[in-house]
């Protein structure tokens, strides 16, 4: 009888540890940005769905005249694989650069027939909602009614619609439009790049990441279980003169190319240009600030990360889900 009631109790430590582990990595989001194309033909053995809580699927656009001919049957097995992971799936929408097409649609003749077009979408590939990437000036005065005519047809079928931010065009973000989403991804990315080789410097620091925070949380009052703090696994290169021709690298080709590169955020390379980008110590530290001001970590993107112990998802994951 000892036994059986020693036995039941160790059961019983153990669901519970089992559940507290499920809610923290419920309460604690990992998003992680994977390319569409890539994601049709993945081995499935190498995605770290143990690693994620949600994959956006980067890009899923339209023609310029509005129908979606793409034919998505190929993400099948990655969906489902994620699924039994626990992983929700978006595609996402628009992303960095300009969509002309896009003010097209947004406008009140085309816009309804857009939003049910993207809800068929999502409704035929099992898809977990919609992220809406529309950025800069991709952005006008019918952003906030397709984005709250998408929520209205999304959520009835118990859909997400989340989007990427970015404090460089706050100003076109009303309120209104913010609070559809159900979360908001803050790139908090890109504050230089090869686009202004006049500004040679890191791109996406620590401090960008708090002020960044800041600005959302305290003047926009959005609440921490509906922001997530965007980070990047890649790197800008300048230099070594500022007419000098700047360069990307991602993390993973960073550190495979330069040993112990893991250990701080610039590097020298052999022609003079100094390498920007953030290694294990700066996404420790902003790991711990979206724990504190934030509801998760988004990663642009997925594919960018080293292998092993160097993986930063890794690194997030140890530090978002410690105690």
């Amino acid at each position: 009888m000892k036994k059986q009631i020693v036995l039941f109790i160790s059961l019983l430590l153990l669901l519970s540890q089992a559940q507290g582990q499920s809610l923290k990595k419920s309460d604690f989001k990992v998003v992680g940005y994977y390319s569409l194309k890539a994601a049709m033909t993945a081995d499935l053995k190498t995605v770290p769905f143990d690693k994620l809580t949600h994959i956006n699927l980067s890009f899923l656009n339209p023609d310029t005249l509005g129908n979606f001919n793409q034919d998505l049957s190929a993400l099948e097995p990655f969906i489902k694989a994620a699924h039994k992971h626990g992983v929700k799936v978006l595609p996402s929408i628009a992303g960095g650069g300009r969509h002309e097409y896009y003010h097209k649609l947004l406008r009140d003749e085309n816009r309804a027939r857009f939003i049910n077009d993207l809800l068929l979408v999502s409704l035929k590939y099992n898809f977990d909602g919609i992220d809406v990437d529309i950025e800069g000036s991709d952005i006008d005065e019918n952003y906030e009614n397709f984005v709250v005519g998408l929520a209205s047809v999304l959520r009835p079928h118990k859909k997400l619609i989340t989007s990427a931010i970015a404090i460089f065009y706050k100003d076109q973000l009303s309120d209104r439009a913010l609070a559809q989403y159900d979360f908001m991804t803050l790139m908090s990315y890109d504050h230089t790049g090869p686009w202004r080789p006049s500004k040679p410097g890191p791109h996406s620091t620590y401090e960008h990441a708090m002020a960044d925070l800041d600005y959302f949380r305290s003047q926009r009052n959005i609440p921490k279980e509906k922001i997530v703090l965007g980070v990047g696994f890649y790197g800008y290169g300048f230099g070594p003169e500022l007419t000098s021709k700047a360069a990307s690298m991602n993390y993973g080709q960073i550190v495979k190319t330069f040993p112990g590169a893991e250990k701080t955020d610039q590097i020298t390379m052999p022609d003079g240009m100094i390498m920007y980008y953030n290694g294990e110590e700066t996404i420790r530290k902003k790991t711990l600030l979206a724990k504190e001001n934030a509801s998760g970590i988004m990663i642009w993107q997925i594919l960018g990360d080293a292998a092993g112990d160097r993986s930063l998802l890794g690194l997030i994951n140890r530090v978002a889900y410690s105690k």
